[in-house]
């Protein structure tokens, strides 16, 4: 693990109440429903609804949190708060934080969070570019619930945190969908930005003909009219019974709101080392006919851009595995098999390893994010061509949202396929592999496929 530094990370520590009160109970046998209305339901400023493998995590609270930019890292618990300056390296400090609060707990307290694209900056890049919007935040709830079909188990920090939640889920189910409406016209909304997204896609060709990089995913902002209120809750209750994701969420945490179905994940780390990364890459539509579906996914397995797109990115995946895991350890488990991802299926490899005794979680999400699929061959290069041909910071998107341990457990999400807010401004956004074969055409209607899975299933609360 990494080795814990002097610093006011122990105070802060202390002053994080402990998870005193727990119990199981029944609970209804739809998840996510139950999760959603725990979200809406208004019990801390800041929550997250977190799905992995069949359970509805939900954890609220903004009494205990962890942030960072570029130049500072920010603690926050008991009305107090701690800082330590990066150095340059934030995941760094994050993790002597965290070190600090499992330090003596027989119990795994667990942080809920995400992470900006503009991270990688810091990690791969020119750390000027970085910026000075904030790139991790944090939740250590008040109250965790794990939900599963027919059952709650619940942890928080004292009995009325308990009381509200167990009332809430073994009470009426009063969450009501008829109060929010449906985007007008999906098709214009996925279809806006056409020429522009051409012409970006037409220079990174460019650049990868130049030899600048091998690959770039260059990707396209869709800005929700002024006026329109996204209810999220809403949307992502629609969007989950329409998508098959490996991992969704849901949150309003750190001044960022977002409702997402991950279509990958950047890492898992499980406590005892062993670690994967699961790379996606080459897309085609998935439809209501099976017959165009099975044309399709063939002409996805066989398509030379597609499979050179794909094949790049597992060996810069496997690459970065190596830098972290123990020597001979990494092993790619699948290899190009097709996965369906609400409205498009993908080519899907998962890479695995154990890694080194003298690294936990965090030195290992630094190595691997941003993933390769949301940037590029090689990242460096590919960092500077997002920043040359993309309009505006990528924030949350092409990041990374997180369940963390003090265990030593990581499980973070690749932010795709999600609705976007902060402040008013609501938006999503979708990209495409650019590859030296890519025609700008087909590119843009890969973003189109990819905001299928999310446009149809917003809903919008009425005026």
């Amino acid at each position: 693990m990494t080795a814990r530094r002097s610093g006011p990370w122990s105070d802060w520590a202390r002053a994080v109440p402990a998870l005193t009160r727990t119990a199981l109970f029944d609970a209804p046998d739809d998840p996510a429903r139950a999760a959603v209305r725990l979200a809406r339901a208004g019990l801390g400023e800041q929550y997250a609804v977190y799905e992995h493998d069949g359970v509805w995590y939900f954890a609220a609270g903004s009494a205990v949190t962890l942030t960072a930019d570029a130049t500072e890292v920010v603690a926050r618990a008991g009305g107090r708060a701690w800082s330590a300056a990066t150095e340059g390296r934030p995941l760094d400090r994050v993790a002597e934080a965290l070190t600090a609060l499992g330090d003596g707990g027989a119990v795994t307290r667990h942080l809920y969070g995400w992470a900006a694209f503009e991270l990688a900056h810091l990690l791969h890049g020119d750390p000027a570019a970085a910026g000075t919007q904030p790139l991790l935040s944090f939740l250590v709830p008040c109250v965790e619930v794990a939900l599963s079909p027919g059952k709650a188990e619940l942890r928080a920090v004292d009995e009325a945190w308990a009381a509200k939640v167990t009332a809430l889920l073994q009470g009426p189910d009063d969450l009501v969908a008829a109060d929010a409406t449906a985007v007008a016209d999906a098709e214009r909304l996925v279809a806006s930005g056409a020429s522009a997204y051409r012409h970006a896609v037409a220079r990174g060709v460019a650049d990868i003909q130049a030899g600048l990089l091998e690959k770039a995913v260059l990707s396209r902002v869709v800005v929700l009219p002024e006026g329109e209120r996204p209810d999220f809750a809403a949307s992502y209750l629609a969007g989950r019974r329409a998508n098959t994701p490996a991992r969704s969420f849901l949150l309003d945490l750190g001044g960022r709101r977002a409702s997402g179905f991950s279509p990958e994940t950047v890492v898992e780390v499980e406590a005892n080392g062993r670690i994967r990364t699961q790379p996606l890459a080459g897309t085609r539509a998935l439809g209501p006919d099976p017959a165009e579906n099975d044309r399709l996914r063939e002409e996805l397995r066989t398509d030379p851009k597609e499979v050179h797109e794909h094949a790049i990115s597992v060996r810069l995946a496997a690459e970065e595995m190596e830098t972290i895991c123990r020597p001979g350890s990494v092993v790619i488990e699948e290899f190009m098999t097709v996965k369906a991802r609400g409205s498009v299926q993908h080519l899907a490899s998962r890479v695995a390893g154990r890694l080194r005794e003298d690294l936990g979680p965090w030195p290992a999400f630094a190595a691997l994010f941003p993933a390769v699929t949301v940037t590029g061959v090689p990242k460096n290069a590919a960092l500077a061509a997002l920043s040359r041909h993309e309009i505006e910071p990528r924030g949350l998107y092409g990041g990374a949202v997180f369940r963390a341990g003090t265990d030593g457990s990581l499980d973070a999400a690749l932010v795709l396929r999600t609705l976007f807010a902060q402040g008013e401004r609501a938006w999503l956004r979708a990209g495409a592999g650019v590859m030296r074969q890519s025609t700008p055409e087909r590119e843009y209607e890969e973003t189109c496929e990819k905001l299928r899975s999310v446009v149809p299933h917003m809903r919008f609360h009425q005026t």
